[in-house]
């Protein structure tokens, strides 16, 4: 750019690099001084991919018994412990590993178990993962497994093994229900136990007569089971729990209310 000289030139000097130094020791020290900041520095570790597994990581093993599949399932999820014994320690999934007899399943279950682990160690929310593999549905039907929960899918209670397991380590929390809804499951458990004490009288069938000539009596035991055994599948929960108490299908499990 061009500079326009309107004033007469007296003299001339050429500045240089030590010059330079000069003038900016000079600019600190004009300079005010500026407290340095006392806050601590972030040295909170978070999940990500860098982070290289350790030599022996915290794990629990979890069982599957589906009338799908003939053999168990051995559901192993390691986890690795974050900022250990600091204020900000966290304790997240790394790994996971399923194993079973039933080799048929072997292909897809390997491949499962590696795109998960890959999620795990990405860090982020993986909580997600938990509703993608709930939402797989088997085209042969689901099951009901112990409790009265309806899977929909083999894979669907492999998510839901992540997710208790996710709850037990805090990553992910249930929902907390109001007081209402607690007073409310509270009034009907009691009201249902009530009428299970009135329904567990003893049946007595008539058999086929003894050699005697007497009636033989067969004992049957009412099912005292922890929800009644004609509840219906609850939408909200997926637990056959829900029953018509005082005109309204009412869950027994969550407190969910078709009239609200």
């Amino acid at each position: 750019m061009a500079v326009k000289i309107e004033k007469k030139i007296k003299g001339y000097s050429v500045v240089t690099p030590d010059d330079k130094a000069r003038e900016a020791a000079a600019a600190v020290k004009a300079a005010p001084t500026v407290a340095p900041d006392e806050s601590p520095a972030d040295n909170i570790v978070h999940m990500h991919e860098r982070i290289e597994r350790p030599e022996m990581l915290i794990g629990s093993t979890y069982k599957i018994k589906s009338p799908l599949v003939e053999h168990a399932f051995y559901v192993t999820i390691n986890d690795i412990v974050l900022n250990q014994d600091t204020e900000h320690e966290l304790r997240r999934p790394f790994e996971i590993f399923i194993n079973s007899k039933s080799m048929e399943h072997f292909q897809w279950i390997v491949a499962l178990t590696r795109i998960m682990s890959a999620v795990f160690r990405k860090g982020g929310d993986v909580t997600f993962i938990v509703d993608e593999m709930k939402a797989v549905f088997d085209p042969k039907g689901g099951y009901f497994k112990a409790g009265g929960v309806y899977m929909p899918s083999l894979v669907a209670e492999l998510g839901s093994i992540v997710e208790d397991h996710m709850k037990s380590i805090g990553l992910l929390h249930d929902p907390e229900m109001s007081a209402h809804q607690r007073a409310l499951i509270a009034d009907k458990r009691k009201q249902f136990e009530e009428r299970s004490k009135k329904n567990s009288e003893v049946i007595a069938a008539p058999a086929a007569l003894s050699g005697e000539g007497e009636a033989e009596l067969v004992v049957i035991e009412a099912d005292n089971g922890s929800f009644p055994a004609n509840a219906a599948l609850c939408d909200k929960c997926n637990t056959k729990a829900l029953v018509i108490m005082d005109g309204c299908q009412t869950c027994l499990n969550c407190g969910y209310s078709k009239c609200g």
